[in-house]
């Protein structure tokens, strides 16, 4: 798939429900060649309007404490993690832990969000903490084990150790793999949750 490809989102539902009733099961380099041949993707105008998708790297304690707030805050508060995300990205948190310091291994996606705007802000925790945000709007989701899925996404299929993908705090996934993550998170509510 090019660049320019973006996928109809109801295309998608439709393909991952014909997958499933009978008995398929691709991963997404395999869906997406299966709807380019059925001629389901579609190209883009604007390369530059495409949405993009992203992982970021963030204990369960913190996500729960963005998703009630409206924000999101990566890499310990870094302005440069949020500065590459613009108005329109979806962002999909992975939790490591349920803790920053400690706590228990969880290993599994915990939230999903679009950016809302392209304003980044600093927001004062402490007077020697002062970590950037920006605004998010988290969807009501389940939480998704990444075991359940380590065979289906491209970051991380036939990767020993698949978890250094995750080292830097944040990366940039394709819509493929998205769709893939969404899907399980959102259940029957995906499609009408991401018309916006």
């Amino acid at each position: 798939m090019s660049r320019n490809e973006v996928y109809d989102t109801k295309a998608v539902m439709r393909k991952l429900e014909e997958m499933t009733e009978s008995g398929r099961n691709e991963r997404p380099a395999q869906l997406a060649l299966s709807m380019e041949q059925d001629g389901l993707a579609v190209v883009a105008s604007d390369p530059l309007e495409q949405r993009r998708y992203w992982i970021g790297v963030v204990s369960e304690a913190h996500v729960r404490l963005g998703v009630e707030e409206g924000f999101a805050q990566l890499c310990h508060g870094k302005e440069a993690a949020l500065k590459r995300m613009r108005a329109g990205d979806w962002l999909i948190y992975y939790s490591p832990r349920t803790e920053m310091n400690g706590g228990e291994a969880l290993q599994a996606f915990t939230a999903i969000g679009q950016v809302i705007d392209d304003r980044v802000y600093p927001h004062q925790m402490s007077e020697t903490f002062i970590p950037f945000r920006r605004d998010v709007r988290f969807l009501p989701c389940q939480t998704v084990k990444i075991a359940d899925l380590l065979d289906d996404l491209t970051f991380t299929s036939g990767k020993r150790n698949w978890g250094y993908s995750f080292r830097f705090g944040q990366i940039k996934i394709s819509q493929a793999d998205f769709l893939a993550i969404a899907t399980k998170m959102l259940g029957e509510s995906m499609e009408e949750a991401l018309k916006t």
